[in-house]
C-alpha cells in the first residue's frame, strides 16, 4: 500500500475491523508507526491534541477515523443531485471559507467509511425506487472523497457500480489532482467529474493545503481524455473588488488548458455565502482570514437544511449571472451552465 495522504493519527471503530480492508488498514498504520486507537463511534472521537481552537482544528485535519456508515437514509443534495452518496466526511484541505465550518465545527476530523458495498447497495435501492427516472448521487456533498480512495477504494467502487447501473448516475467534485486510479476504469459516461476551481489569487490566499490551479486543470484534461463527462465548479465566487477581472483571468486559464473550445464542459457557479456559525468558527481557526462576512452587505435566507445563510444582494447576483453567462458562451461555446446560485 502506498498512500499520498498520511494522517498523524487514526481511530478505528470496532466494526471496521470486521472488514478485510479495515483489518489491512489497521496493520498498515501500525507498521507505519502512526498512532492507532479504537473509538466507540466515528461521531464520538476524543483525544485529538491541541491547546487552543486553532491547534485543535489543525490537528483534526490530520486525524482520520475509519468507521462504518450505519444509516439507511441518504440526505438530499440540491441542486447537484437527488441524493448524497456518503463515502466520507471531511477533507484534508484547509480552505478558509469552507461550508463545512457550519456542519463540522472546530474539530473537523476526517471520516472514511469502510462498508462501501452496503452504501452502494442502498444507492441501488434508491435507484430502483425512482425508475424509470434517472437518479443522480453526489459523492462530494460533505467531503472531498478523493483523499479517502486509497483507504477504502470507495470512489473506484462507485464508478464501477454506476457504470453498470441503468438509471443511476454518479457526480463527483474535487480539488485534488491525483486522478490516475480512475483513468482506465470502465465508466460508460455515468460518472461526471467536476473540478472545483477559483481565481489564482483566491486559491493562493484562501485554499491552504490544496493543489494549484494548474494541477487541477491538468487533472481535468486527463479525465476528458479518458472519456469522462467533465466540468468545473467555480466556488465560492467572491463579488468584491475587481471581481470581473479576477474571474476573466480564471476563465482565460480554463480556455488555455482545455483541449478544445467546443468541448461539452459543464459549469456550476456558486456565489459566496456563509452562516453565523461558520463566521464564528472561521474567526477562531483562521483569525487572519481576509473574508468579507459583513452581514450589513448581505441578505438573509434559509437554506434547505433549516439554517440561515447570508448571500449577496439580488442585484449583484443578477449582474454576476449575466457576466458569467456571457463570458463562458464567448470563450467556451460548447460549455453549458448547469446552475448559478
Amino acid at each position: 500500500m502506498n498512500y499520498a495522504f498520511q494522517p498523524a493519527r487514526v481511530f478505528f471503530e470496532p466494526a471496521a475491523l470486521q472488514y478485510p480492508r479495515g483489518r489491512a488498514l489497521f496493520v498498515y498504520f501500525q507498521e507505519k508507526g502512526i498512532p492507532t486507537r479504537m473509538t466507540t463511534s466515528h461521531n464520538q472521537v476524543r483525544g485529538i491534541p491541541g491547546a487552543n481552537e486553532r491547534e485543535l482544528f489543525a490537528e483534526s485535519k490530520q486525524t482520520l477515523v475509519i468507521g462504518v456508515r450505519r444509516g439507511k437514509t441518504f440526505q438530499t443534495c440540491k441542486p447537484s443531485a437527488q441524493y448524497q452518496l456518503p463515502l466520507a466526511t471531511g477533507c484534508p484541505g484547509r480552505c478558509h471559507y469552507c461550508y463545512l465550518h457550519t456542519t463540522l465545527g472546530k474539530k473537523p476530523y476526517l471520516r472514511a467509511y469502510i462498508n462501501v458495498g452496503a452504501i452502494l447497495k442502498r444507492a441501488g435501492e434508491y435507484i430502483a425506487g425512482r425508475e424509470p427516472e434517472l437518479t443522480f448521487f453526489e459523492g462530494a456533498a460533505v467531503s472531498d472523497p478523493l483523499f479517502v480512495e486509497p483507504f477504502t477504494g470507495g470512489v473506484s467502487a462507485a464508478i464501477s457500480f454506476f457504470a453498470h447501473s441503468g438509471r443511476g448516475r454518479f457526480r463527483l467534485a474535487t480539488k485534488h489532482a491525483r486522478v490516475e486510479p480512475y483513468l482506465k476504469l470502465e465508466h460508460r459516461g455515468h460518472t461526471h467529474f467536476r473540478f472545483s476551481v477559483n481565481a489564482p489569487e483566491i486559491i493562493e490566499r484562501l485554499e491552504e493545503n490544496t493543489p494549484s490551479l494548474e494541477e487541477r486543470l491538468a487533472a481535468a484534461v486527463k479525465m476528458i481524455a479518458a472519456g469522462y463527462p467533465t466540468g468545473f465548479i467555480v466556488a465560492p465566487i467572491f463579488l468584491d473588488g475587481g471581481w470581473k477581472d479576477r474571474y476573466r483571468l480564471l476563465l482565460d486559464y480554463l480556455v488555455k488548458a482545455a483541449p478544445g473550445r467546443d468541448l461539452p464542459l459543464t459549469f456550476e457557479l456558486i456565489t459566496h455565502r456563509f452562516t453565523l456559525r461558520a463566521r464564528e468558527n472561521i474567526a477562531a481557526v483562521h483569525p487572519d482570514a481576509s473574508l468579507d462576512m459583513d452581514i450589513s452587505r448581505r441578505r438573509f435566507r434559509y437554506g434547505q437544511f433549516g439554517y440561515g445563510k447570508y448571500l449577496y444582494p439580488p442585484g449583484l447576483i443578477r449582474e454576476a449571472a449575466a457576466f458569467f453567462k456571457q463570458e463562458i458562451k464567448l470563450l467556451l461555446p460548447g460549455a453549458a451552465i448547469e446552475y448559478f446560485i
